[in-house]
């Protein structure tokens, strides 16, 4: 995988836990147990995806549309609602800065779907 350090940056967003879904064979970060990001490669029967290290991140319907016609290594996301997930490829070229504002703009999306009282505690511990 090109991206070493996306992991520690994953972990170091506010409120961020991590698990392993064996089932799945991902690795999963989230917020109070909702996801944000998903790390994984699929098998080659995945077509598009299979044999690619990639990470599932949720975004806005139409930015994620620009980011796909723009970024060939950004696909529908894997497994997911393909409206509201994207996946990046992570043996891509995928510019470093583009991939963590990906990273936080998801995180910040289902920060912002939790009551209001958790994400102060997020985000003022």
């Amino acid at each position: 995988m090109k991206y070493e350090w996306l992991d520690e940056y994953l972990l170091s967003l506010p409120g961020v836990e991590k698990d392993y879904k064996a089932e799945w064979q991902w690795f999963r970060y989230m917020i109070r147990g909702k996801l944000f990001a998903a790390v994984c490669t699929p098998e080659e029967k995945y077509e598009i995806y299979g044999g690619h290290d990639l990470v599932n991140l949720k975004c806005e319907p139409e930015r994620a549309e620009l980011l796909r016609a723009e970024y060939p290594e950004i696909l529908p996301g894997f497994y997911c609602d393909k409206r509201l997930w994207i996946a990046a490829l992570l043996d891509s070229g995928l510019p470093d800065d583009l991939l963590r504002e990906l990273c936080a703009n998801s995180h910040r999306l289902i920060l912002e779907k939790l009551p209001k009282y958790v994400q102060k505690e997020i985000l003022n511990p």
